[in-house]
């Protein structure tokens, strides 16, 4: 039997080109895995910073468990002259509070001081923006009811159904890039009892928001709702604001100006008695805090200005 010599040499290289070719393979393999993993649809984070834009609603709803205190504050009109410290020597305030069920149901109930107002409302995320193939906007709906526990005019006898309002509303918005987002809010306003009978009862309006990031934590925001049938015999404008959002770690502070005295979507969308070119403008802020009431078994939802 003839014995095979073996070179040392020749068998270190075929060993040697071996494990490089497998190495290769495998490395083939972990970066097609990889380029799946990154063609995958993401979510997108952080449209707005908060639930609220100005006055109206974001797509945003917060982590189940998580609790929001939301403080808002109105001051009277600017152009009412120094007499009135321009504004400053009137406030109308809202208090409130919004329950986040799930990671897309959120309830919430408040108070205002403008007209004695107590409302409730209910709002569901049903869509995402995702990046890769996935949704190019995000989606969540929106249904409230108010009721005007103001006293009513001497002589006049009014029922409960007659101080009650109800908003159904759709909130779209697309995260363009890490520092715009915009949103579209097509309204409907109903109201049980209007002022006199040229009022209309049901209120169509189209509304329009965004949001510029300008820092880390600091963005510029603007919404105006256009009405398309409100007829009144009062004044009655489209609402205008601009305001700043500033984050401050639990704490979103929203800063602005806006034509609406009123901070509920009947009042704002439906009721603004102020003309914001004329100077009518109420300086105002929103002060928003965050509580965690349940642990949450997952990672929390991003908040930050990334995809």
């Amino acid at each position: 039997m003839q014995r095979i010599k073996l070179n040392p040499v020749r068998a270190i290289l075929t060993v040697s080109l071996l494990l490089l070719f497998s190495r290769s393979a495998f490395s083939q393999d972990d970066l097609l895995n990889q380029l799946q993993e990154d063609q995958k649809p993401v979510p997108v984070s952080a449209t707005f910073k908060g639930a609220r834009v100005i006055n109206g609603q974001s797509i945003e709803t917060r982590d189940g468990g998580v609790m929001e205190v939301v403080i808002q504050h109105r001051f009277g009109r600017v152009n009412s002259g120094v007499e009135n410290f321009f504004g400053l020597d009137e406030a109308y305030i809202r208090l409130g509070f919004d329950f986040a069920l799930t990671d897309h149901l959120t309830v919430g109930i408040g108070r205002s001081s403008h007209r004695k107002i107590y409302d409730t409302f209910a709002k569901y995320s049903f869509l995402e923006q995702k990046t890769n193939g996935g949704s190019p906007v995000s989606a969540t709906a929106f249904l409230s009811a108010s009721t005007d526990t103001q006293d009513p005019p001497s002589g006049v006898e009014l029922e409960f159904r007659h101080t009650m309002s109800y908003v159904g509303e759709v909130l779209v918005a697309r995260k363009f890039s890490p520092g715009f987002s915009a949103q579209l809010m097509p309204v409907w306003v109903h109201r049980n009892l209007v002022q006199t009978p040229q009022d209309v009862n049901d209120v169509f309006a189209l509304g329009v928001a965004g949001r510029q990031k300008i820092s880390r934590r600091s963005a510029l925001t603007f919404e105006y709702y256009y009405q398309f049938n409100n007829t009144t015999e009062s004044e009655n404008y489209n609402s205008l604001s601009f305001g700043i959002d500033i984050e401050t770690g639990g704490h979103v502070f929203q800063l602005h100006i806006s034509n609406s005295r009123g901070m509920i979507e009947k009042e704002f969308i439906a009721d603004t008695d102020g003309k914001f070119l004329d100077g009518d403008i109420h300086i105002g802020f929103n002060i928003i805090r965050v509580f965690q009431l349940k642990k949450k078994g997952g990672p929390p939802k991003p908040m930050d200005d990334s995809w």
